[in-house]
């Protein structure tokens, strides 16, 4: 059986004192260590408030990434009551305030201390067609701020998020406006309108107009004239390529006596006219 040494007072005193001195040496170290970060952090604030380093005009605000919404209407928009320190703007908050009052879907902003400044990236959304009420929809209260767009013109980017016209043409007079137009119930087709824009966009027959007013009959307004699709949906993209193939009907019917083309079946179409005795049938290729 292995006996233990037995220690003397004196060790055990010596021991103590060792390990009291330990203790004081990383005492010592965590204090210099806490008052060294608290000497940066106030010495950051403190260089942060200097006069060199606050932002006292508009023109210290770079602006980038914006195509249609001038770079002095964007600054006008900033929340910044200037002079005002770096260290006091919040980019979260400045990012937040610009997607509330403006047509923009990100904003990014970084802070220089060399020189003082902002940087605001911006990502707009750009509107690719002008929505307007059904006809016969009773106005909205003008002062009102609930516009919605089964009542109050407005604007749809091609994610689908409506824009208020009033908000923003009231952001620059020289916007230019989209030349698509939609007529009847916009909310009923924002879920599908993605792929339904996508497929206008790329149409071979120029699209002007889209009614929604009858869920159930999607109706464009066309080079060809009016043409009545029936319920949209995954055949629509057929009923484009059989609508091209029409390309050469003012040769064979007067135009201006087409009441509208009938496309609901791609494989049959028809021209109903004005004066009709029947339906002109039609055979696409």
């Amino acid at each position: 059986m292995t006996s233990i040494a037995p220690v003397s007072r004196t060790e055990l005193s010596q021991r103590r004192q060792k390990l009291r001195r330990q203790r004081r040496v990383r005492f010592f170290q965590a204090s210099w260590r806490s008052l060294a970060v608290l000497g940066l952090a106030a010495g950051a604030v403190w260089v942060a408030t200097l006069p060199a380093w606050v932002i006292r005009k508009p023109e210290q605000v770079t602006i980038k990434g914006n195509q249609l919404i001038s770079a002095q209407t964007i600054r006008t928009l900033l929340p910044i009551d200037y002079p005002q320190s770096l260290l006091k703007i919040q980019p979260q908050e400045v990012s937040s305030a610009l997607k509330s009052r403006a047509p923009i879907a990100e904003a990014t902003i970084d802070r220089q201390l060399f020189p003082p400044s902002l940087t605001v990236r911006i990502q707009e959304r750009t509107p690719v067609a002008l929505t307007l009420p059904p006809v016969g929809t009773v106005k909205p209260d003008p002062v009102s701020d609930s516009d919605q767009p089964e009542v109050s013109p407005g604007l749809l980017d091609e994610s689908g998020i409506w824009i208020s016209l009033k908000s923003y043409t009231s952001l620059d007079q020289n916007l230019k406006l989209p030349t698509l137009k939609i007529t009847g119930k916009v909310n009923q087709y924002r879920p599908y309108w993605p792929q339904l824009y996508q497929a206008i966009h790329r149409s071979a027959v120029k699209i002007s107009e889209v009614n929604l007013d009858d869920p159930s009959n999607l109706i464009l307004k066309t080079e060809l004239g009016s043409v009545h699709f029936g319920l949209y949906g995954a055949n629509f993209t057929n009923q484009l390529k059989a609508l091209d193939q029409l390309r050469r009907l003012p040769t064979r019917v007067n135009p201006s006596q087409i009441a509208h083309i009938d496309l609901k079946d791609p494989q049959s179409p028809s021209v109903q006219m004005i004066n009709p005795k029947s339906p002109v049938k039609l055979s696409t290729p």
